[in-house]
């Protein structure tokens, strides 16, 4: 099954190349906002179904443009798309990426020995090649979704007491600027956290073996509806 990963992270490439997986990657660009009053759990899920949607009108927009060479073309596909928050024990703060050294210092202050949640969603969503698509009058070959399926994981991170020089090292080595919640257990923030309770690569970016049963599940089901 060809499988298409919509992510720029190479913290999620290099988990599934881990695995041993061929797969291509492609960037998509959506509004990542939150909605008002929006929970964790719902807005990465939104997250990730909104990036699906964003990635196949991306193929379809593609695959109008070279349809001459739809012959050459997988019948199906697998689009995966993902999206990694921390929040804090309240449940509610969700602790973004750091814009300034202030700001990472806040989310480390509230962190500081006390445990916080780190939630990945993720979406596998089976496309195949059809002429037949509703709202296609010209009937020329387009991507439509066949199954889309979702996961969500939750792991809980405890921090060290974290003293006023921990971080401004930590700052001043630049490991926690493109991460959400400041810092990158896979990196030199590992030394700060004391305990892990739950999947460690879901904290990386992509929890891997919920991930792999995930892809195994909707291509089963895909192979069970042709027999």
């Amino acid at each position: 099954m060809n499988l298409i990963l919509a992510s720029g992270s190479p913290r999620r490439r290099e988990l599934l190349t881990r695995a041993q997986l061929d797969f291509t990657v492609m960037s998509v660009d959506i509004d990542e906002t939150p909605h008002a009053n929006e929970a964790p759990k719902v807005y990465i899920e939104r997250m990730v179904a909104t990036k699906a949607e964003a990635a196949l009108k991306q193929l379809n927009k593609e695959l109008k443009a070279n349809h001459a060479d739809c012959a050459d073309l997988s019948e199906s596909f697998i689009i995966l798309t993902a999206d990694t928050i921390g929040v804090l024990a309240d449940g509610k703060t969700v602790l973004v990426k750091p814009d300034s050294r202030e700001d990472a210092y806040r989310m480390w202050q509230q962190m500081s020995d006390n445990t916080h949640q780190v939630w990945t969603a993720v979406q596998a969503t089976f496309v195949s090649l059809t002429s037949k698509a509703a709202n296609n009058p010209t009937h020329e070959p387009v991507w439509q979704i066949v199954n889309q399926q979702q996961i969500t994981e939750r792991t809980e991170v405890t921090f060290v007491p974290l003293t006023e020089e921990m971080m401004r090292n930590y700052w001043d080595s630049g490991e926690p600027a493109d991460k959400a919640g400041g810092y990158g257990i896979q990196g030199l923030g590992a030394a700060w956290v004391s305990r892990i309770n739950g999947s460690y690569t879901n904290v990386v970016g992509l929890p891997l073996a919920q991930t792999l049963a995930l892809i195994k599940n909707i291509t089963d089901a895909d192979t069970n509806k042709k027999v």
